[in-house]
Formats: C-alpha cells, sequence, structure tokens
C-alpha cells in the first residue's frame, strides 16, 4: 500500500494536488501534524486540514508528531480520518491513547522514532491496527533513509507474529524505488513517501511505480 505523504506537496495549490492524488492508485494520504515542540518543526493545524479532507477522496492516515495527542482524538475524528497514529515517545499512558482512538471510531497506530527499539511494543502490539517506523528523525521531510531500518522491519515481523497481532508495518523516511524494493521484501505492507512522489515529474506515475514493487 502507497500513502503519499502532504508534507512535501505544494502547499500553495493543495487543490490542484488533490486532484491528481484523487485519481491515482494511491492508497491513502499520510497527514504529519507537527507542533515545534516533539520534533523541530511545524506543519499545518486543523484549520487546514479540514480543506484537505473536504476534497480528498482517499482515506486519511494522520501521524501526529506532537507532545499529548490525546487532547486531539475528537479533532483527528471530525476530519473523518481512518486512521490516526501517535507516538510512543510522546504518550505516558500508551494504553488508554489506543483506547481512546478505537472508542472515537478510528483506526489506532502507534509510531516509534528511529532510535526507539521495537521490544517497547510487547505488550500494545496485539491492540493496535498499525505500527509506523520512522526510517529518518521525524520533523523534516527529504531525509536520507536509515537502512538499520530494514533489520527493524523484520524484529517487528517477528514481534507481531509472536504477539498474534494483525497490525499493519508501515515505513516513513527516504522511501524511494530501491528502499521501497528492499522495505517490502522485508516485511513492510506500507510505504510512506513524500519528496519520491510529490516532486516527481508526473505523481500518479510515481505512485504506479512504487505501488507495483
Amino acid at each position: 500500500m502507497i500513502s503519499p505523504s502532504l508534507l512535501s506537496a505544494n502547499f500553495a495549490n493543495l487543490e490542484a494536488e488533490m486532484k491528481w492524488f484523487n485519481q491515482s492508485c494511491a492508497d491513502w494520504l499520510h497527514i504529519d501534524v507537527m507542533d515545534g515542540v516533539f520534533v523541530p518543526n511545524i506543519s499545518f493545524g486543523f484549520p487546514v486540514l479540514k480543506h484537505v479532507a473536504r476534497i480528498c477522496r482517499k482515506p486519511l492516515d494522520v501521524h501526529l508528531m506532537i507532545v499529548q495527542p490525546e487532547k486531539f482524538v475528537n479533532e483527528v475524528k471530525a476530519l473523518g480520518a481512518y486512521l490516526m497514529n501517535v507516538h510512543y515517545e510522546a504518550c505516558t499512558h500508551l494504553h488508554r491513547v489506543v483506547g481512546q482512538i478505537h472508542e472515537a471510531g478510528m483506526k489506532a497506530g502507534v509510531t516509534l522514532n528511529p532510535a526507539t527499539p521495537v521490544c517497547v511494543l510487547e505488550d500494545i502490539a496485539a491492540d493496535v491496527d498499525l505500527v509506523l517506523l520512522m526510517s529518518v528523525n521525524p520533523g523534516f521531510g527529504g531525509q536520507k533513509f536509515i537502512p538499520h531500518t530494514l533489520e527493524k522491519v523484520k524484529e517487528l515481523r517477528r514481534l507481531l507474529d509472536r504477539t498474534g497481532s494483525r497490525a499493519l508495518i508501515e515505513v516513513d523516511g527516504g522511501v524511494n524505488l530501491e528502499t521501497g524494493r528492499q522495505l517490502k521484501a522485508a516485511g513492510a505492507d506500507v510505504l510512506v513517501a513524500g519528496s519520491y512522489i510529490f516532486s516527481a515529474p508526473d505523481p500518479s506515475r510515481a505512485c504506479e511505480l512504487l505501488s507495483g514493487l
């Protein structure tokens, strides 16, 4: 599955970006919400995302790179989001937050930063619908892929199998045709791609190539 990252879109012409996106083979739209606290950058807030949600015809994959993400469950739900993704590192009471997301009618995802080992998910893996592994340090687009992520995907797959979890494995950061092929072979289910897709001469074709790996 392919989830193009809105962070790399042309913010001056989002309606045009959504037009090709809606007609593409993309499965989800990945939305990175940044607060300038949890990560060293600010992206976009809910007033902007409400407009994006109105014109997007694909499921919204909302990734909150913020402190206290549990405060925004209702806002994410109001967007009509399919999945709300929170960082393990930002949630003191992760099990409670996952429950709040499910109670709101959304799929629940948990994200791990590059330096966070997958073993921390041992007690929550069976309760989540998706695990997102960051293959770059979060906060900025266009970064270089961290090669160790490939081993991390394999390790996560083993953990999910061992715990009986049916969670999908998503990877975000430095994804292109080369790294995408390696990630698929390692066991990834969903690839998030920003620069590779939105900066391509033909973004829709770039989507197709990544989807066809």
